[in-house]
């Protein structure tokens, strides 16, 4: 498969992550507007990459490692964008669009490679278990990438170091509510698709090996932890550096299961 879409896609992401750090050290808001302009031409050639691998071999987004994590990198910049547009977060995408370039120069690592696809992959709920539990994890990551910068700042504003700084950050309120939304949207998504997994997992390789492999079971710790964050902002009312700080750890359960633990298991290898 021509990768020109990919390789265009992580160049603009490249530009977008220059943007908003120059954008932070100069303090100029005119920065952060273009580098959000050159971040959204990223997510766009992203998506043509993605619309290519469509019409080349139908709808499944990953078939290995590489696949999902550019996959991945496209929902959390993306997802960031859409909410970009409804709150005063620019500078947010200081930290998303390198997270971002980082997921993105992983999946170069192999975005090339085989487009073989495995027999277990060829059944009809594998793309939507992959869709659905990837985007419902992007969402997650975005969460906590918010939780990331309300730490920041609410980390400076204790020791009275803001300064002229603080007109141009994003509020914590702004960075609380990503963070909400982030849980609210993410969780019933990533349920989704473990559940549609299940069964196609049982269909597949049947019997209960599947349910012992480690993916499986680091993937229903993320998925423990996520209902633990999203029971306590809804029905205990958590919210601000508590919740951000636990978004943080959870999103390093997260990566451990989405990449780490992947060379750990028997039947995930594929993703």
């Amino acid at each position: 498969m021509d990768a020109l879409f990919f390789k265009a896609s992580l160049a603009a992401y490249f530009l977008a992550t220059a943007g908003y750090l120059v954008s932070i050290v100069a303090r100029r808001v005119v920065m952060a507007k273009i580098a959000t302009w050159v971040l959204g031409l990223a997510v766009a050639l992203h998506a043509a990459h993605f619309l290519e691998m469509y019409a080349e071999r139908g709808f499944n987004v990953a078939v290995n490692l590489f696949e999902a994590v550019s996959f991945f990198a496209w929902i959390v910049a993306g997802a960031y964008l859409a909410v970009q547009a409804r709150t005063k977060t620019r500078v947010l995408g200081a930290i998303v669009a390198p997270f971002a370039v980082l997921l993105m120069m992983l999946a170069s690592l192999g975005i090339e490679g085989t487009l073989a696809i495995p027999d277990a992959l060829q059944g009809r709920l594998v793309p939507i278990h992959v869709t659905l539990s990837i985007i419902g994890e992007g969402l997650f990551a975005l969460a906590s990438l918010a939780g990331v910068m309300y730490c920041i700042q609410d980390r400076q504003i204790r020791r009275r170091r803001m300064g002229g700084l603080a007109r141009y950050l994003p509020s914590l309120g702004d960075l609380d509510n990503i963070n909400h939304m982030g849980l609210l949207w993410g969780f019933p998504l990533l349920t989704l698709g473990l559940i549609v997994g299940s069964v196609w997992a049982k269909t597949a390789w049947g019997g209960s090996n599947w349910a012992a492999d480690p993916k499986t079971i680091w993937s229903f710790a993320v998925w423990c932890f996520y209902a633990f964050l999203l029971h306590q902002r809804l029905a205990i009312g958590w919210k601000g550096r508590k919740i951000a700080v636990l978004s943080i750890a959870a999103l390093v359960v997260l990566i451990s299961a989405f990449i780490g633990v992947n060379f750990l298991s028997s039947v995930h290898k594929f993703t």
